[in-house]
């Protein structure tokens, strides 16, 4: 067979070809100081129009270290294959003669695959798994090791999600990154615990960027980088959302489809955007600041609003003029909120004792839906 060679434009190396249903797979070896030269790392990050582009996290330069270390003191084993995605434009030469009519397994044949070799932006691969490991191998001092490579034919970022989520589940990957990837992660099969994510998240990037949304732009995903205007953390505002979605009575139970989590996402939106909007209203002073400064915005805060939320759209014997109605409704116990200042009556708790503990926010939600249950009997 062909040995691994590089021109000044191309790596050539030797390949073994096959199919996994209609998807066109290639083993292959490649030494690692020419991984980063043929293949690109789709970081996750979202363009001016809000767009999902990429999937691959930040660099974790402890980890890169870490193998680099490894590396640099002999180690030699790197069984562990490097996955890309190729663009159908690749070419396959297949081999000719007695090698090719060795190969006894149905369906595989011998080869040498040309990978050109690009500008950043421009190649025609894309790492899905070892973005770390190939970012160790490029800074070691053995970057001539040779690792083995799993290449899959496609041109689909959604596969290329898809995949990215699957062969990472096992890991300990941030959960926040997955929420994230899903709503972006279509037509493909995924497993339902993962399918269940999807709307949740869908809702929640539909919050950050809906121009009606007094969410809008307030809500941190990991797409994002840290810098002030982002309050609450999607992991609260998925919270709120399941919450709700999963209490029978919810607000959001209403919509989903009869047997699965589907359901409509548009009616979902406007009533999550009409009663946050009265939220917003109701307690101005609260709005729009960091945790810190207002628990109104705190996880625990999200939380329990949600559950307020809930239980005076139980209540509504229409859908009409609904945030007229949620805003009617919080204005029964607005003076007696804590959020910024004084302490929650009942609770013996400061505003800001409040914590992000499974008990502050049983115990917070259970005042509110009290503190609601009285007012509404007067």
């Amino acid at each position: 067979m062909t040995q691994q060679k590089k021109s000044s434009h191309i790596v050539v190396a030797p390949a073994v070809k096959s199919k996994q249903g209609d998807t066109t797979i290639y083993l292959t070896f490649l030494p690692g100081s020419d991984l980063l030269q043929i293949a690109d790392i789709r970081r996750l990050q979202r363009d001016k129009n809000h767009a999902l582009e990429g999937f691959q996290r930040q660099e974790i330069r402890d980890h890169v270290n870490e193998i680099k270390q490894y590396l640099d003191e002999g180690g030699m084993l790197f069984p562990n294959a490097i996955i890309l995605a190729l663009e159908p434009t690749i070419k396959f030469e297949g081999s000719r003669g007695s090698p090719a009519k060795e190969v006894t397994v149905k369906g595989s044949s011998l080869g040498r695959l040309h990978i050109p070799v690009r500008d950043p932006g421009q190649r025609l691969a894309w790492i899905v798994d070892g973005q770390q490991r190939s970012l160790a191998l490029s800074k070691s001092k053995n970057p001539g090791l040779v690792v083995p490579v799993v290449a899959f034919v496609t041109n689909s970022i959604h596969v290329q999600r898809e995949q990215f989520i699957l062969v990472n589940r096992a890991k300990p990957l941030p959960q926040r990154l997955i929420d994230e990837l899903l709503p972006e992660t279509q037509g493909v099969s995924l497993p339902r615990d993962l399918t269940t994510r999807q709307m949740p998240s869908q809702l929640c990037n539909a919050l950050n960027s809906h121009e009606q949304s007094p969410l809008k732009g307030l809500i941190k995903r990991s797409s994002q980088a840290s810098g002030s205007g982002h309050v609450v953390t999607d992991t609260a505002i998925l919270d709120m959302i399941r919450r709700s979605l999963n209490n029978p009575n919810g607000a959001l139970a209403d919509f989903k489809a009869l047997g699965d989590e589907t359901g409509d996402a548009s009616l979902m939106l406007q009533t999550l955007i009409d009663f946050w909007s009265a939220v917003r209203d109701t307690f101005p002073d609260a709005w729009g600041k960091p945790p810190s400064e207002s628990r109104l915005m705190h996880s625990t805060g999200i939380a329990a609003l949600g559950d307020l939320m809930d239980r005076i759209a139980a209540r509504a014997t229409t859908r009409k003029r609904q945030r007229e109605f949620f805003a009617t409704e919080l204005a029964r116990i607005k003076k007696d909120c804590a959020w910024t200042e004084g302490a929650w009556k009942g609770l013996d708790r400061e505003w800001d004792q409040i914590q992000n503990t499974p008990q502050d926010v049983k115990m917070l939600s259970q005042a509110l839906v009290q503190l609601y249950a009285q007012k509404i009997k007067r």
